[in-house]
């Protein structure tokens, strides 16, 4: 008895219902509350935020299936903003309809992976189920058997031919095929209404139809539809998005089987006052200021989730804060730290030199200079030989924290080599206070003004 008391007084938080249900199958329960916790982060889809967008493409896509219309359009928008589950979500809701399973064909590329034409035009032809229609047939071009496909889906009225939804995910890859022969043939036949077909591209290539060649410019509707991750104007605003955000993720719907009532009621009680935690309000605006993507969040809440142990009841603070610290630890600034003081009085010379000269490339004569002039004004600053320098300056090129300038290639000897730096003036500044047992003269001169 005494044993069930200390344990449970080191759980002081717990609700009591909780505190015995963890005490009987806590592997299975907290198993089931992974699951349930991790599809609501990946497989709960909220697009509220981009319903104008959806109802554009919806309407695109349905005027194709329902009234034979011919249409094209982009989603353009940057990587992570929810184009493709924006199209996904709009397709799911068409094509359960009787009347796209009766009268349309999807058809789905992704540039990444139809690499050619060629690879393209077999994967469309399997997707409409017309392998056995041009099974020996021998055609003169890429146009020819295209256009032999839409035919062959036609049966002697347009009103009564089959509808074909193209998805070119990762659009600008296809820019970069031959003569852009199948963006041609598609956007050709969208514009001249020949057959009843919806190309609808995905990219996060803003400057995209700057890729397009001038004839298939021509033959686009320059429909575009744009999505971006949600913005805010007011901060108070976005904190209070991200923080309704954070707890409908981390929220147990009343439908999850696997968890007793009682246990899903503590548990959203749980999380309800988790939000009010001061601290916690303080993890969740660090992330604001980190990165507002909805990915970036779903990454942090998923490795906050996959780190809930079996004897652990609740999500504690510590167990974001653990997160965070990792989350928002900079690789860059843990090489630099691990560099010797050579190596980063070099790195040193080489921000002031950047700073001075507005980030222009650099060689090892210049920074021998400067790292020269400042050694001999310290006199506490033991003197190394010129070989050892060079093979510092070496190492810091292996560790990937200067690369070489491609102008002029490596024609020129060593000694003069451009190159250009890639840690940033507050990586190193953050890397000069980390390291342990560095020289006072050092460290004035890494946070001194210009020399």
């Amino acid at each position: 008895m005494l044993n069930v008391i200390s344990n449970f007084e080191i759980n002081v938080a717990l609700p009591v219902e909780l505190y015995i249900i963890k005490n009987m199958k806590e592997d299975k329960i907290i198993a089931n509350v992974r699951k349930c916790l991790y599809e609501n982060i990946y497989e709960n889809i909220n697009l509220t935020s981009y319903e104008d967008q959806r109802l554009k493409v919806s309407t695109l896509i349905q005027s194709t299936v329902e009234y034979g219309e011919a249409n094209s359009a982009l989603v353009i928008g940057p990587r992570g903003s929810g184009k493709t589950t924006l199209v996904q979500d709009v397709l799911k809701e068409v094509t359960s309809k009787k009347s796209f399973i009766d009268n349309s064909f999807l058809v789905e590329l992704n540039g990444l992976i139809h690499t050619n034409d060629n690879l393209a035009l077999k994967s469309i032809t399997r997707q409409m189920n017309l392998l056995n229609v041009v099974e020996g047939k021998v055609f003169g071009s890429f146009a020819e058997n295209f256009a032999f496909l839409l035919a062959s889906l036609k049966s002697g009225q347009k009103e009564s031919s089959k509808s074909v939804i193209f998805i070119l995910d990762e659009f600008d890859f296809f820019c970069a095929h031959h003569n852009q022969t199948l963006l041609y043939n598609l956007f050709d036949i969208s514009q001249s209404a020949q057959t009843a077909i919806c190309v609808l591209g995905i990219t996060c290539r803003l400057d995209v139809m700057e890729l397009l060649e001038k004839r298939i410019k021509s033959r686009f509707s320059h429909r575009q539809i744009f999505t971006f991750a949600d913005t805010h104007s007011d901060e108070n605003q976005l904190f209070e998005a991200q923080l309704k955000n954070v707890n409908e993720l981390l929220t147990i719907a009343k439908s999850v089987k696997g968890l007793s009532t009682s246990y899903k009621n503590n548990w959203n009680k749980h999380i309800q006052d988790l939000m009010k935690n001061k601290q916690m309000k303080n993890i969740i605006q660090r992330l604001i200021d980190i990165n507002i993507d909805k990915n970036c969040l779903k990454n942090f809440l998923t490795s906050v989730i996959l780190n809930l142990q079996d004897d652990d009841a609740v999500l504690s603070v510590s167990q974001f804060q653990e997160q965070l610290e990792l989350f928002e630890r900079d690789e860059k600034v843990q090489v630099l730290k691990d560099l010797n003081v050579l190596e980063l009085c070099l790195i040193i010379a080489m921000k002031h030199h950047t700073e001075i000269y507005v980030n222009q490339p650099m060689n090892f004569e210049m920074i021998l200079t400067r790292y020269m002039k400042f050694a001999n004004a310290n006199s506490s600053i033991q003197s190394v030989q010129r070989p050892v320098i060079m093979k510092a300056f070496e190492h810091l090129q292996h560790s990937e924290l200067i690369a070489l300038v491609t102008t002029g290639g490596s024609k020129f000897q060593k000694e003069y080599q451009l190159f250009k730096l890639l840690a940033t003036s507050k990586q190193i500044a953050e890397a000069v206070k980390l390291s342990p047992g560095l020289p006072t003269e050092v460290i004035q001169w890494a946070n001194s003004s210009l020399i």
